[in-house]
């Protein structure tokens, strides 16, 4: 008796040794899948962050934003050549040099930047910051392509592992973001003209506006992001090679001729049934199946496939390009504190969404489109405080500061949310869905830049106003 009650409890010993073992290596695989979701857009997000610190110390000035927009558009040749490789030479590419190669430019191009970024070449009898313009290309090119590997590449492992993954991805902008704060950069305060000039003459009670000294310098903030980089390149490392990582890892065969497997399990389903498989009990159910789409799994109809898709380059190309591209605008009328507010709890807000789709994934295609046009509605009132500014609504009480910073939290909130369910979505769909994915997040993504760069750079639709002089009406 004493000898079954030693046995019993050696069993439960070890029982839960194993399950504290297995909740260990289950961590450590989120954090390392957190931590490679970091590195995806890290560098780029770096740099819209950082512009007000560089633009004062290059000829570009302020045009530096619109030659940026430009070079992320022309980077997306690199996922275009992937998603054509997967299209016309399916299970010939594997995401894992690739990822290994962008990583590493992204390393060094961020390094070197740390050095250059000050540095001019004379082009056509004026001087440019080509080595800045450069860099940003490459970098550019690297967070691109991460959109059609990163997310490929964690079909490897398991499928709670995505949302992690997405909630990295999300503080690849908080993380630049909160260091850009600590920095100061941009901070600003109106200092009357006439004293700061040293002059005896009134200047009619102008002011001007006086940016204070970074905590500390670009080259510090450029090397850590090439730090951010490197902890990407550690985290992939262990995702392909620590042990723990290997048993939460899916079958290597699933990646081997992916498509080829699947046609040969559909060409066995017409002969065979498996226990999975419902049967076909009459022939309404069988004109359902004809209606199904053959995209992926063909869980969805050809209808509900382009739905998914559109609203995920719709939702891309407001929340990467549309109303980033005025949020100075929307934001500044309000003062500078609203505008670090805006940006630093929008990209809190990013994570936030990730961890509730982790607890609370609602894959409804009503909910999801629900919840984009509240989305958009929220998108929609910056975008109009935007058009009114420099004198936008309640521009000058504590409310329209409160209701500007809660709109841009509500909207990253909702979209970003969006964008993970619709992740979780195709992750299910396969390995394909997911580069066909990372392709609609570039291709809305340029949509909206592409629509808004003249907008804003040529036809000046936009005013931004004086930060210390601008007079609204009350």
């Amino acid at each position: 008796m004493e000898e079954a009650w030693k046995d019993k409890h050696c069993e439960d010993s070890v029982g839960v040794h194993l399950l504290s073992s297995a909740r260990i290596m289950s961590l450590l695989t989120h954090v390392l899948a957190c931590l490679f979701g970091m590195g995806s857009w890290v560098a780029i997000n770096g740099m819209w962050v950082e512009l007000p610190l560089i633009v004062n110390d290059i000829p570009e000035r302020w045009l530096l934003p619109s030659y940026l927009t430009v070079l992320i558009q022309m980077a997306n040749i690199g996922p275009l050549f992937i998603t054509l490789m997967h299209r016309f030479r399916p299970g010939v590419l594997d995401e894992r040099p690739v990822i290994y190669g962008i990583v590493g430019l992204g390393i060094v191009a961020t390094f070197l930047l740390a050095f250059l970024w000050k540095h001019t070449v004379t082009v056509g009898g004026s001087l440019h910051s080509v080595p800045l313009l450069t860099l940003s290309f490459l970098l550019s090119v690297v967070d691109c392509t991460s959109s059609v590997t990163f997310l490929p590449f964690m079909m490897r492992l398991r499928p709670q592992y995505l949302t992690t993954y997405f909630a990295g991805e999300g503080l690849s902008g908080l993380v630049p973001a909160v260091v850009a704060l600590i920095q100061g950069v941009g901070v600003v305060h109106c200092e009357n003209a006439t004293l700061s000039n040293n002059s005896n003459t009134t200047d009619n009670g102008m002011l001007q506006a006086i940016y204070q000294p970074a905590k500390f310098s670009a080259q510090v903030f450029f090397i850590f992001l090439s730090v951010m980089m490197v902890v990407c390149l550690v985290a992939f490392l262990l995702l392909n090679h620590h042990p723990a990582v290997a048993r939460e890892r899916k079958s290597e065969r699933y990646f081997s001729g992916e498509l080829d497997r699947e046609k040969k399990e559909q060409g066995l389903s017409l002969n065979a049934q498996t226990p999975e498989q419902k049967p076909m009990i009459n022939p309404s159910e069988a004109g359902k199946r004809e209606l199904r789409s053959s995209f992926g799994r063909g869980t969805y109809s050809i209808f509900e496939v382009v739905f998914i898709f559109v609203v995920l380059a719709w939702v891309n190309a407001l929340t990467n390009a549309v109303l980033p591209s005025v949020q100075s605008y929307s934001c500044m009328p309000y003062g500078n504190k609203a505008y670090h507010l805006a940006a630093t709890m929008g990209a809190v807000a990013n994570p936030v969404a990730c961890f509730i789709a982790m607890f609370i994934p609602i894959r409804s295609l009503v909910f999801m489109g629900v919840l984009t046009s509240f989305g958009t509605g929220f998108g929609a009132y910056i975008m109009g405080m935007a058009v009114l500014s420099p004198c936008p609504l309640l521009v000058h009480s504590t409310s329209g500061t409160v209701v500007i910073v809660l709109a841009w939290i509500l909207f990253v909130l909702s979209l970003s949310y969006v964008k993970v369910i619709i992740g979780v979505i195709l992750r299910d769909e396969g390995h394909s869905a997911l580069v066909w994915c990372g392709a609609v997040v570039q291709l809305g993504s340029m949509l909206g830049a592409l629509t808004m760069f003249p907008l804003v750079g040529f036809y000046q639709l936009f005013e931004s106003g004086d930060a210390c002089n601008t007079k609204c009406p009350t």
